[in-house]
C-alpha cells in the first residue's frame, strides 16, 4: 500500500511583465509552492480550470483584459468565487485599492514586492497552510 503523495498548494501569478512573473515564480517555488504563470487575464482564464489555484496574484495594468476585469470574472465563477485574488500593482492609491475591493480582491500588494511580503500574503490568505500539507 502506498502513501498518498502530498501535493503542494498551487499559486497562480498573472502579470504581463516577465520579470515580475519570474521573480514571483522563484520566490514561491523556493518556498515549496506549485506555480502557474499567466501573461494576461485571457491566459489566466484559460489555465485556471486546469490548475485550480489556491490563491491568485493578479496585476492590474495588463493588455486586453485588465486585473479588475479578470478578478471580477474569477469572482463570478461558481467554481472559483471563493479563491482569494490578490491585486498586484505599482500604483498604491486609495482609489486603486477601493476598486480592487469592489471587484472582490482579498488584498492589494504593491510592486516591487519582496520575497517576505509575497510569502506573508500567501500564508495569510491560505489560512497559514504550508506549501506542502503534511499528511499526519
Amino acid at each position: 500500500m502506498t502513501t498518498p503523495q502530498a501535493t503542494a498548494l498551487t499559486i497562480m501569478v498573472i502579470d504581463d511583465s516577465s520579470t515580475i512573473r519570474r521573480s514571483a515564480e522563484i520566490f514561491l517555488t523556493q518556498a515549496g509552492y506549485q506555480v502557474v504563470l499567466a501573461e494576461d487575464g485571457f491566459d489566466a482564464l484559460a489555465k485556471i480550470n486546469d490548475h485550480h489555484p489556491a490563491l491568485i496574484f493578479c496585476d492590474i495594468l495588463m493588455p486586453r483584459l485588465d486585473g479588475y476585469q479578470t478578478c471580477a470574472l474569477i469572482k463570478k465563477s461558481a467554481k472559483f468565487h471563493t479563491t482569494p485574488v490578490l491585486m498586484l500593482s505599482s500604483k498604491d492609491g486609495l482609489f486603486d485599492r477601493a476598486r480592487g475591493a469592489m471587484v472582490g480582491s482579498a488584498a492589494y500588494l504593491t510592486k516591487p514586492f519582496t520575497k517576505d511580503s509575497l510569502l506573508s500574503a500567501v500564508r495569510e490568505h491560505t489560512g497559514g497552510a504550508p506549501a506542502v500539507p503534511s499528511n499526519t
